[in-house]
């Protein structure tokens, strides 16, 4: 793994138009590898849509921008493939009739297929299995999420786990492909004052082990370096329109981001 893994952030002037008018504008950021990034704001504010322009999911429209030595806009695909998604409503949700275990095997696969090497691919099939469970045993462990503590293990669906649990499996989901760079939407959504200390606690500790984290959220935690989009939010609307035009454009792993499953 190379040292330091997560990817620097920088922003200048950083903006994105739609049609309607601006989802965001003049942001700036400055953030080393394996630093805590909030995106404050209220929803509306063009949050999301800077979440999605700095993983290279969303073109921007000026200023400029560098994730982990990559430009952008020209360097998009790089750039997604550096970073990893979790929740993201609308863009990478998880599938609620699918089981813990079943979202797990299917990231698991996924990654094996189209992110492992030739020679990986050709070893034994029992050491591919080994591999991809001792993958996911890691990221569990990672993000506190006992399968064994859910209603009903690893065969859990989805529709049946508390909000935090959900945030913890997408998480890990994402982390399978030991990104250097992690998003997370609506961080703070629906959890409790007990609930949103444990979901930052979570996101600190992939920080603090290398990772950069970016995190959509409506009151940032002290300590973060914190990003602020109401100054320069759009309507509501324009920001609608402006997320219609998500890219993915790089093949198989960013075409699975648009399933429905995390």
């Amino acid at each position: 793994m190379d040292s330091p893994h997560g990817a620097a952030v920088t922003a200048e002037d950083f903006g994105l138009a739609g049609p309607r008018g601006w989802a965001f504008r003049g942001v700036g950021i400055k953030a080393e590898p394996g630093s805590l990034v909030a995106i404050e704001g209220p929803s509306g504010s063009g949050r999301t849509c800077l979440l999605l322009a700095l993983v290279g999911r969303m073109r921007p429209t000026e200023g400029q921008a560098e994730i982990g030595g990559l430009r952008l806009p020209r360097q998009m695909a790089a750039v997604r493939r550096i970073s990893a998604l979790g929740p993201v409503p609308g863009v990478n949700e998880l599938d609620p009739a699918f089981t813990v275990a079943e979202h797990l095997r299917e990231r698991a696969l996924l990654q094996r297929r189209f992110d492992g090497s030739l020679r990986a691919l050709l070893r034994p099939r029992a050491e591919r299995i080994a591999a991809a469970q001792e993958r996911i045993d890691a990221a569990l462990d990672a993000t506190g999420l006992d399968p064994a503590a859910l209603p009903k293990a690893e065969r859990t669906s989805v529709r049946d786990l508390e909000r935090l649990e959900a945030l913890r499996l997408s998480i890990a989901l994402a982390l399978l492909g030991r990104p250097r760079l992690l998003a997370v939407d609506d961080t703070d959504l629906k959890l409790s004052d007990v609930e949103r200390a444990q979901a930052w606690e979570l996101l600190r500790s992939i920080a603090d082990s290398g990772t950069t984290v970016l995190a959509v959220c409506s009151q940032a935690p002290e300590g973060a370096i914190t990003v602020r989009t109401d100054t320069t939010a759009a309507p509501a609307d324009a920001q609608d329109t402006a997320a219609e035009e998500t890219t993915t454009e790089e093949g198989p792993a960013d075409a699975f981001a648009e399933t429905g499953r995390a």
